[in-house]
């Protein structure tokens, strides 16, 4: 029964995390019964086989559920890049082809007009089922939505092409400023992913954000974002939404319950 409970819950677990990783786990069980093996090596061998034909196969599948993948294989002369293979391990690099069109398209306006400019995807979704969590994010659910890396400049103002201050694009956040306006100051809710992670902070480097770009970016996403793609919403916190000089209806607070904004922005269309 104990064992039973254990495989149950690391099936779970790596459904959680990756969708089909559970499917591909359970698979390995059986592969292994059928050969006979009790060896870890072996079990783990059958399991990442598994897994990587389940995620290929997955990839093969997604467009007939209308989700495509953003590719984690990039050349030199690419514009849009996922941020780490790990997104693409864990099968969150999946989006509709109007969401993808769209992130090929901003990454073509930011290299048109800087030059060069890399634009850096994040977490997207899952490639199945409408209504499956990406944890921990609370709306990537449906393929309608991704999230960009900022663009940032270091302490001399040079233009950091491609780079972000968190390894994975996250977590590293834009503190905000004495007088910033706070909507969930005071707050204490216990049911949350507005997490601040302060003993993270001072490990990031003193990066800021090029502002010159991420007004840009954010200026083309709520016009030919909108009109091309049918941008519904961006998020992005209200003090880094002042700092920007934004005032488009579609950039908005995403509520104190969901995660910090401050860190990446998030995207969605109709």
């Amino acid at each position: 029964m104990l064992r039973f409970t254990l495989h149950a819950l690391i099936a779970v677990i790596l459904t959680l995390l990756t969708q089909i990783g559970g499917i591909a786990y359970l698979l390995a069980l059986a592969a292994a019964r059928a050969i006979g093996t009790r060896r870890f090596p072996a079990r783990l061998a059958l399991f990442l086989l598994c897994y990587a034909g389940a995620s290929f196969a997955a990839g093969l599948a997604a467009p007939m559920f209308g989700r495509v993948p953003l590719s984690c294989l990039s050349g030199a002369a690419d514009r849009l890049v996922v941020r780490s293979p790990i997104y693409c391990a864990l099968n969150r690099n999946y989006v509709t082809p109007e969401v993808r069109n769209l992130a090929k398209a901003l990454a073509a306006h930011m290299d048109q007009q800087f030059p060069g400019t890399i634009t850096v995807a994040l977490d997207a979704n899952f490639p199945f089922m409408n209504g499956f969590p990406l944890l921990p994010h609370l709306s990537h659910t449906d393929g309608r939505k991704l999230d960009f890396a900022y663009y940032y400049k270091d302490a001399d103002g040079n233009f950091l092409n491609g780079v972000t201050r968190s390894p994975i694009g996250y977590f590293a956040f834009e503190e905000p400023a004495a007088g910033d306006e706070l909507p969930c100051a005071g707050r204490n809710d216990w049911l949350t992913t507005r997490w601040d992670f302060d003993a993270l902070q001072p490990l990031f480097p003193a990066y800021a954000i090029e502002k010159q770009r991420m007004s840009a970016a954010i200026a083309w996403l709520t016009t030919e974002g909108v009109s091309r793609f049918r941008l519904e919403k961006i998020f992005i916190e209200p003090h880094l939404k002042n700092a920007l000089g934004m005032t488009d209806a579609h950039v908005r607070f995403q509520g104190c319950r969901a995660a910090r904004h401050d860190d990446h922005l998030h995207i969605q269309v109709e």
